[in-house]
């Protein structure tokens, strides 16, 4: 059994948000200037250079990328050999998020009340986890500040088996068409299949984590990523929906069992800034 105190995991915390909104990865980054390489659109290749740059920026400067610094998700992976010491782990959590906040100036959107009140809790608690019990004796973190004009544009469809890899497809299409400028784009799109109607949209804001250029390693859904992703920048949207031929960056699909009677499937939508860090301890 090896032990990890709450200091710890209240640092690693503040680390990763304040990390996720000042920078994004090099595979997004990537992706950007190939997208601004191959762009039909004047005035879409003049959107992604501003986006480029603004990231160089918010780097160089240690500056939140958007002002929409998000509310935070994490993503946990906690050994079943790790004994927690010094506290609670969801308090540890949640204070490394305020933590973050507060230091990096980064704007705090969260409510405490979702309907009636709708009072500023001033920390940006609480934090969003998903906790997962795995094999060892290691915890890991995937941290990710989500901006709600993306998270705004999340949709669940309840399918039928027979609508099948066409049906996915037109969901998919649709959703995105409909979104239109608000996910401030390019994107990055997460697509959940499978479990249950909760499940599936869980699997899809998971998939919005996964690298850039990195596929689903079933061929078949792989292919189905390729195809959605070409009649996606095919609708011509574009950068901030100015028009053009880059809409959305990558189309991610992850996809797990589910009852022989449905085939829930979910879109989670991420801005172009596809903010996210991760760490062990």
């Amino acid at each position: 059994m090896r032990e990890i105190g709450v200091s710890a995991i209240r640092e690693t915390v503040t680390k990763l948000f304040l990390d996720a909104n000042y920078y994004i990865g090099e595979d997004v980054l990537a992706a950007l200037n190939e997208a601004r390489d191959c762009e039909s659109s004047e005035t879409g290749r003049v959107v992604l250079n501003m986006i480029i740059e603004n990231h160089k920026v918010a780097r160089e400067e240690r500056l939140a990328i958007c002002q929409d610094t998000g509310m935070a998700v994490l993503f946990v992976e906690l050994g079943q050999d790790v004994r927690i010491v010094g506290g609670e782990f969801e308090d540890a959590v949640n204070q490394g998020v305020e933590d973050a906040y507060r230091e990096g100036y980064l704007r705090k959107s969260v409510v405490d009340d979702p309907l009636f009140e709708r009072k500023n809790t001033c920390t940006n608690r609480p934090a969003i986890i998903y906790t997962d019990i795995v094999p060892g004796d290691r915890i890991r973190f995937q941290a990710t500040p989500k901006g709600f004009g993306s998270e705004n544009m999340s949709a669940l469809a309840m399918m039928k088996p027979a609508d099948g890899p066409e049906g996915v497809k037109r969901f998919v299409v649709r959703t995105i068409r409909q979104a239109g400028s608000n996910p401030c784009p390019p994107t990055v799109v997460g697509v959940g299949i499978g479990g249950t109607a909760e499940k599936a949209m869980l699997l899809a804001k998971k998939a919005t984590l996964r690298r850039i250029g990195q596929h689903n390693s079933d061929e078949r859904y792989a292919r189905l990523e390729i195809e959605i992703l070409e009649e996606v920048n095919n609708l011509g949207i574009g950068p901030a929906g100015l028009g053009g031929s880059t809409t959305t960056l990558a189309i991610n699909i992850e996809h797990f069992p589910t009852h022989i009677a449905g085939m829930p499937v979910a879109v989670n939508v991420c801005c172009h800034a596809a903010r996210h860090a991760e760490a062990v301890l």
